[in-house]
């Protein structure tokens, strides 16, 4: 059994994230946003509890070796457990969630530290209750991030105020908790710090802008729309190159237009206002902004809200296309190289969206 306990965070991460995976990975729901709520709440019940023991100074039972003894080394441990739990259950959701919405090294970056505290919180157990400090950094932590992300469904808009109001709602919170708690234990600063650094994440374009979620960006020739359908000739990538929708290479003939198509889902009654970046790689290494087509999308189309621009006669060398906000927030990036010709019949495809 004691070799077997090793294995308990590992199977509790992986079952924990395989849920949220199949619940909320394919579509974000109101049912999800009231489940993390709840564990919310029910983080900030038990880390009040805590503290209250702690003010008391209530030592944990002796051990002994009946089913008395264990049970009451259970119920000590139950508020380390159900924290860990919840914790746990918020970070595994915002970890797929800030994931999905996720185009580019900066926000992979904000990712993959999510992911980095869902895994360390397995490992955890009774830290929380120990250092106190700890335990209010990541309420504010899992507080601020969980509100970046409903205020602006709840609100329909993602307009900047919003995330400086999130922001400052969730460490508030988490400071309204610590004067709350008997004894307030540990220290309410690092929570005040963190808030700090997820703004300057912010303004370096580090933070994902949520709930927009890319679902599909090309580059092509021979572009059509017709009422509700869009296609483009996109030129297919090597199939050794898995993890490319297309190839690296465009051709392009001389003075014809290079057409960009994206789509990104936000949830219904959310509205942005996106842009297309066109930008050139200069001899320099320098990027050169080409061309910038602005549009209004709105939300509720399960394959994203789509939206189109071209440059003509693009130069050859390094390109890129760029979704973003309006604001700045980037949502996806494709870099590709312009070549001048024709792409061959068996290389190209036609593209739906």
């Amino acid at each position: 059994m004691n070799r077997l306990r090793r294995f308990y965070p590992v199977a509790a991460f992986f079952a924990g994230f395989v849920w949220d995976a199949l619940t909320i990975g394919q579509r974000v729901r109101p049912i999800d946003f009231w489940r993390l709520a709840a564990f919310l709440v029910g983080a900030a019940v038990l880390a009040l509890w805590l503290a209250r023991r702690e003010a008391r100074e209530q030592e944990p039972p002796a051990v002994t070796g009946g089913a008395l003894g264990r049970l009451g080394g259970l119920v000590w441990q139950a508020p380390y457990l159900l924290l860990q739990f919840f914790y746990g259950g918020i970070f595994s959701a915002l970890f797929i969630l800030y994931f999905k919405s996720s185009g580019h090294l900066g926000t992979w970056l904000m990712a993959a530290f999510l992911g980095g505290l869902l895994v360390a919180n397995e490992f955890a157990g009774e830290r929380y209750g120990r250092r106190f400090t700890l335990t209010w950094t990541l309420f504010a932590l899992n507080a601020i991030l969980l509100f970046n992300f409903v205020l602006p469904h709840a609100v329909g808009s993602l307009n900047p105020l919003w995330f400086y109001v999130s922001t400052g709602a969730g460490v508030f919170l988490a400071d309204l908790l610590h004067r709350l708690a008997p004894g307030r234990p540990g220290r309410i600063a690092p929570a005040w710090g963190l808030a700090a650094l997820l703004l300057v994440a912010w303004n370096l374009d580090m933070v994902a802008p949520v709930p927009l979620v890319k679902r599909e960006l090309a580059v092509g020739s021979d572009f059509v729309q017709e009422g509700g359908h869009y296609a483009m000739r996109v030129e297919v990538a090597p199939d050794w190159q898995f993890w490319r929708d297309q190839a690296a290479t465009v051709h392009v003939p001389e003075g014809e237009r290079l057409y960009g198509v994206s789509a990104v889902f936000a949830p219904l009654g959310v509205t942005a206002a996106l842009e297309h970046r066109w930008e050139v790689k200069e001899s320099t290494g320098a990027w050169r902004l080409v061309y910038r087509g602005r549009f209004q999308s709105s939300g509720g189309r399960e394959r994203g809200f789509r939206g189109y621009s071209w440059v003509l006669n693009p130069q050859p060398g390094d390109w890129r296309c760029i979704v973003a906000t309006q604001d700045g927030r980037t949502i996806s990036v494709l870099s590709f190289k312009v070549e001048r010709g024709s792409p061959a019949p068996d290389q190209a495809v036609v593209k739906e969206f």
